[in-house]
């Protein structure tokens, strides 16, 4: 199963749960430094090694990998097996119901008051409109869902992770929703949902969801990086910035080969469950 199909698929259970819309349109928002500020997977491996899932040492040589990655200039297929796979032997037999309470924890320890007020203003703004606004992030769809419930949200995608009675395998299911995984994922849910993607919004900072963005009518770029700031202007795309001061530092840890993959156990096994049965 593709990223995004499997994405699309966890977030239809969750959406189950809200009255459907009469509106054709919603908002698409990214996490990490677009409705969060940082990331979030960083602040979940936090809480996760405070409750003795790994060391800070294993932070600090995951982090390192990521900015010699980064610094290199490349991300290749190679390295994010390999730290996927380091991260999912840390999450392997732990209990679905288990990460789901530890995710709950964490969002009130690390997460809740790093949550921008301008974008999350503009997400309440389409709530008001009656429009679905929806989290689309490579961050585990638990984690995300938890997230939008706070929030107040439609629902969320992300990476999906598979579990079997109710215990994650260690196994994800197909890859990290990010990149071009995000704009499947959209337009799947769009396309299940009824939305008409020319009337609908999507905000991010990074270049690297420009397919998310070039899939609505309505795109915006939020807190953006170099690379999209410049593709935002060229194409007349809105732009909003909740940064103060200098530019924010925006975590490092780890993007697509760590931060996805450290804890991509943590992921949509209770919705794989629900769908596929104990």
């Amino acid at each position: 199963m593709l990223a995004g199909e499997a994405s699309a698929a966890a977030a239809e259970l969750g959406a189950a749960l809200e009255p459907p819309s009469t509106s054709n349109s919603a908002a698409f928002f990214d996490l990490d430094n677009t409705l969060m500020q940082g990331a979030s997977l960083f602040y979940l491996a936090r809480g996760l090694a405070a409750r003795k899932f790994f060391t800070t040492g294993d932070i600090a040589r995951w982090a390192w990998q990521q900015a010699c990655f980064r610094l290199g200039g490349f991300e290749n297929a190679e390295h994010m097996a390999r730290a996927r796979e380091q991260a999912l032997s840390f999450v392997r037999g732990h209990r679905v119901d288990e990460l789901t309470r530890i995710i709950e924890e964490v969002f009130d320890e690390y997460m809740a008051h790093k949550i921008w007020p301008g974008t999350r203003a503009l997400a309440q703004m389409h709530r008001d409109r009656g429009e679905r606004v929806w989290l689309v992030t490579a961050a585990p769809v638990e984690l995300a869902t938890t997230i939008a419930r706070r929030l107040d949200l439609t629902g969320a995608l992300g990476t999906v992770a598979e579990s079997v009675n109710g215990v994650y395998t260690g196994r994800l299911v197909g890859e990290p929703l990010h990149g071009p995984a995000k704009a499947e994922a959209v337009r799947a849910l769009a396309e299940r949902e009824r939305l008409d993607l020319s009337v609908c919004s999507a905000y991010s900072d990074s270049s690297n969801d420009i397919p998310m963005l070039s899939l609505v009518g309505r795109p915006c770029a939020v807190n953006p990086d170099g690379e999209l700031r410049r593709h935002a202007k060229e194409h007349g795309w809105r732009i909003r910035d909740y940064r103060t001061g200098r530019k924010a530092l925006k975590i490092g840890f780890p993007t697509v080969a760590g931060a996805t993959a450290l804890v991509g156990g943590v992921a949509a096994g209770a919705a794989l469950r629900r769908r596929y049965g104990p």
